[in-house]
């Protein structure tokens, strides 16, 4: 259960009837405060909802470990639903989809409900979907019936008919087939057969009948609706925030980011689009989140902000591009109070940004800081890497240098003003990601990346307004298996469920890190994510991976005339 009664608190959902409908769960599996800040999952909700046949309802993690999970519109169980739809960012949640369906009674493994009807209590069909299920959705391959590979814009509502037809007239097999076959982005793990070698590593993936290879993923180019807010709550991380995209992917091509790459083409939605979305923010919601700030154009930034202005809106953002911070924006962060901002150099030394495509100097970093503190920010936050491709002592010892010289710029800024700024640094192991140039790079060892930390936090230990943050590579080497792994994955997290030492837990089933996490991968080795069809070139993933160990970097994406990676070859 949960703590409150969070559909009371909430402005702008719905509770539909059920008499005569289909009914539908759309499961998050985190908290949630942690789901209803995350704005694809409220626009598949809005989706589903719009069809009239169905009446679809929220569950997420019970906020109280152990409690049966409970729809947040009805108060109903997990087990009341056909059909269950789960939206998944992250590899980090995905014990927390094992929990839940061990919670809510549900017979997890696909492969033990498939002569089961799925209107049968306990047996619903389960569909997957999110951004983590299509860079890779083979670790959890054993639990779903469906996934849906893409954005869900295009496909989700002729699905959406499949199901509404399927309950009286349709099999779950049947169903299954027909969606495979007829829809794009549809993928049936059950209809594909995996073997392995001798060394472990996959020897083929081979579809049942008629079915392709490979399975093309799903793009949504339809600009003049941009994704916003449609439910607002105090409960949320983000507390009445409403949030707008501007954009999808990313042109930059920084060789760690798998969304840049599974988001191609970059697509940015015209200023006067955004403007139409933020426009349907309610009348008492005064701040706004704006999502892809990274890649939006100056000249639309100004617009946007602008209207902010106008609005008299305060700005929310994840992290700011460095070199992308305008006379206008700065206008609206100092009307907007905002007290924090982050930026991410990601890597410690300029020959590491230039490793990793990053496209930013110390110049702009440091003009970025004076600019931030100039506008009011209180406590800026920093994002670094370690453990990045050829990382060495010498770019941690930059790291501390280059903390330092934005120390300098921020506090000449906040004595001027007569109160002293923060610096927060925020430090992640660096995870190898499908689909980027990096997905054939080890992760680092546990050990090394300690020492690493060690080195770090004695640096600035005692130093005044500097704090460091940092994650366990323990859990890091958790998420790099998750990232990388292939269907047998699953049988750990069935095992594991969010609870014990995972690395305990998965010796006993013989997954081992060292397969998944800390070797190198070859350049012509079988993926569990080869199965997918993203129009990326493996050879152009693997040229980039050279550059990036001999430091060169890459132009960022233009799609009126780069053809390099093979994404814009058939558009």
């Amino acid at each position: 259960m949960y703590k409150q009664d969070y559909f009371s608190r909430e402005y702008g959902s719905t509770k539909k009837k059920w008499k005569g409908s289909v009914p539908v769960a759309l499961l998050f599996p985190n908290l949630y405060r942690i789901g209803m800040s995350n704005l694809g999952f409220q626009l598949v909700y809005a989706m589903i909802n719009r069809h009239p046949e169905i009446v679809c309802e929220r569950f997420f993690l019970p906020d109280i470990d152990g409690d049966m999970p409970k729809s947040i519109e009805s108060g109903r169980l997990l087990a009341d639903f056909p059909f269950i739809f789960c939206s998944v960012s992250f590899e980090n949640d995905f014990p927390g989809i094992v929990r839940i369906f061990q919670l809510a009674g549900l017979v997890p493994l696909a492969e033990d409900r498939s002569k089961a009807s799925f209107l049968e209590p306990g047996n619903p069909l389960i569909i997957g979907g999110g951004v983590a299920t299509f860079i890779n959705p083979e670790p959890l391959a054993l639990f779903f019936d469906l996934f849906i590979l893409g954005e869900a814009e295009p496909v989700l509502p002729g699905i959406l008919e499949v199901l509404v037809n399927g309950t009286s007239a349709k099999d779950r097999e049947s169903l299954l087939w027909e969606l495979s076959l007829e829809h794009q982005g549809c993928y049936v793990p059950g209809f594909y057969n995996v073997a392995y070698g001798a060394d472990l590593t996959i020897e083929s993936v081979k579809p049942l009948k008629s079915l392709p290879a490979r399975i093309k993923t799903v793009v949504h180019t339809g600009a003049d609706q941009v994704g916003c807010s449609t439910i607002l709550t105090p409960d949320a991380e983000f507390s009445d925030l409403f949030l707008s995209e501007l954009g999808r992917g990313c042109s930059r091509g920084c060789r760690f980011c798998a969304a840049g790459f599974v988001y191609r083409p970059p697509r940015l939605w015209k200023s006067d689009a955004v403007l139409k979305a933020l426009k349907q923010r309610p009348a008492h919601i005064d701040r706004v989140g704006l999502l892809g700030m990274e890649m939006t154009s100056t000249e639309d930034l100004q617009i946007i902000s602008r209207y902010l202005l106008k609005e008299e809106c305060s700005l929310s953002f994840s992290s700011l591009r460095a070199d992308r911070i305008s006379p206008e924006l700065i206008e609206v962060l100092k009307k907007s109070g905002l007290k924090s901002a982050a930026i991410a150099p990601d890597g410690g030394s300029q020959r590491l940004r230039q490793v990793i495509n990053k496209g930013l100097d110390e110049d702009d970093l440091l003009s970025a800081a004076e600019l931030l503190a100039g506008a009011g920010i209180q406590n800026l936050k920093l994002y670094f890497m370690i453990g990045l491709p050829t990382e060495e002592q010498e770019d941690l010892e930059e790291l501390v240098l280059l903390v330092h010289k934005i120390k300098k710029e921020i506090l000449k800024v906040g004595r001027s003003r007569g109160k002293l700024l923060s610096l927060i640094l925020s430090v992640n192991c660096f995870v190898p990601k499908a689909w980027t140039p990096f997905q054939y790079h080890p992760f680092e060892e546990v050990a090394s990346l300690k020492t690493k930390l060690k080195f770090l936090k004695k640096s600035f230990a005692g130093e005044a307004n500097i704090s460091l943050k940092a994650d366990q590579p323990g859990h890091a080497l958790l998420q790099a298996m998750l990232a990388r792994g292939d269907r047998r994955i699953g049988q750990g997290l069935l095992s594991y469920g969010g609870k014990g030492n995972w690395k305990q837990i998965f010796k006993q089933e013989g997954l081992m890190p060292e397969m998944y996490a800390t070797r190198i991968r070859g350049k012509d080795e079988i993926f569990p994510w080869d199965l997918l069809d993203h129009g990326i070139s493996r050879e152009y993933l693997w040229k980039e991976y050279q550059r990036a160990l001999a430091g060169k970097s890459t132009k960022s994406c233009d799609t009126e005339k780069c053809r390099k990676c093979g994404v814009c070859i058939d558009n």
